[in-house]
């Protein structure tokens, strides 16, 4: 029971009562209060496509301005079925088999709303982006985490397969990871696919960063193996791709048996995606491969200005695979609070980054993230900020 002004009230909800703001954003505030380069917070400081731009400025005089289809406009669909197709090889039905969503966020609560009963139990890799344990519980779920190990991020399939005998639900596969930029290899996938088949499980995968790799490594999608068209509900944005990380459209790809349960539960959290943004973003659906050639051009120069940078620092770091996040070791440092350290980054230093914890499920402190989606002026501005690193730990 609750009282305030002698009124007595029921107690709010239990299984939102353990819930903290999230970490990351909650480093955006804290840079932003201290003028400080905002590499926490995973959005670019460079403009989308001019192509797609031009065009939301036309569709902001000839519409559409009302709803869209529930699931998605007709043209947003069958030009995301087409790309999609393109690059995994698979053939989507665009009535049957796509819903669009508020970003990527929505997309995964959708398909973990559609596929778990409250009890039963998803596995997430750990480390994770915090919305997959959130999601969870939301759902009535139970998550068990299987670790991720560093510094190659691999994991035990042992050690997996143990968490599969508890009678597991669903798995949660962000490929190329956040945060630590892992890109599960083929057979890693396969010994993945093998276990949901095995133990009659489904997997929800987050896609995100599908087309932000660096060489030498590859994108493989998950539902595109064997035996897993049926039991991969595949989650992903235009966010990352397109730059537009504001204008959230995400979506969700899966069975039409899926599909169906993840356009009601849609239909009752966000009715539909923003008509306009989807009418504008065909254009980028539509772009041809040099578009994506020069995408990976673009984040492998992001990656090595970046990365050099922190070599000549002498910071130590994991080098990512891909997505555009890079894991720095603090263990130099001595602190014991990672988010005590971020908080004296921004403020002494005049960078943001995320605390590494927020990531792990285990008490894990001694990384922090920072993403490299920035122009050069601004990385550079960061990395000439960071050289001071050593100097300003003295007073710690």
């Amino acid at each position: 029971m609750y009282k305030k002004w002698g009124i007595s009230m029921k107690e709010l909800s239990k299984r939102t009562a353990i819930f903290t703001d999230s970490v990351i954003r909650r480093m955006t505030r804290i840079s932003n209060e201290y003028n400080a380069i905002n590499l926490s917070q995973g959005y670019p400081d460079f403009e989308p496509p001019v192509e797609i731009t031009q065009r939301l400025a036309q569709v902001a005089w000839e519409g559409p301005h009302q709803y869209a289809t529930t699931w998605g406009a007709q043209n947003f669909r069958e030009a995301l079925a087409r790309k999609h197709e393109r690059f995994s090889g698979m053939e989507v039905n665009p009535d049957k088999e796509v819903v669009v969503t508020c970003g990527s966020t929505e997309a995964m609560i959708a398909a973990m709303m559609a596929v778990t009963n409250p009890g039963d139990k998803v596995i997430i890799f750990s480390p994770f982006y915090e919305n997959y344990g959130a999601d969870t519980i939301l759902s009535g779920a139970e998550p068990i985490y299987v670790p991720l190990n560093p510094p190659n991020f691999d994991f035990d399939a042992n050690v997996l397969e143990d968490s599969f005998r508890q009678g597991v639900k669903a798995l949660i596969l962000c490929n190329p990871s956040n945060p630590c930029g892992k890109v599960f290899t083929k057979d890693e996938l396969q010994i993945i696919a093998d276990l949901a088949v095995k133990y009659d499980a489904y997997v929800i995968t987050d896609e995100v960063y599908e087309h932000i790799i660096y060489a030498p490594y590859q994108h493989t999608y998950l539902a595109s193996l064997p035996g897993m068209r049926e039991r991969t509900i595949e989650c992903s944005s235009l966010s990352k791709t397109y730059s537009i990380t504001g204008w959230r459209l995400g979506y969700v790809i899966a069975d039409e048996r899926i599909i169906d349960r993840v356009k009601k539960v849609h239909d009752f959290l966000t009715v539909g995606a923003a008509a306009p943004l989807m009418e504008a973003a065909v254009v980028g659906l539509n772009f041809k491969d040099g578009y994506y050639l020069e995408l990976h051009r673009h984040y492998t120069h992001m990656k090595n200005l970046f990365l050099n940078g922190l070599n000549q620092i002498g910071l130590t770091y994991t080098e990512p695979q891909g997505a555009y996040y890079v894991l720095v070791n603090i263990s130099e440092f001595h602190c014991n609070n990672d988010l005590e350290f971020c908080e004296w980054l921004a403020r002494e230093v005049g960078v943001g980054a995320v605390p590494g914890s927020s990531f792990f499920k285990n008490n894990v402190n001694k990384f922090i993230r920072f993403h490299f989606a920035k122009k050069d002026e601004t990385l550079n501005m960061a990395l000439e900020r960071l050289s001071h690193i050593y100097f300003k730990a003295k007073k710690l």
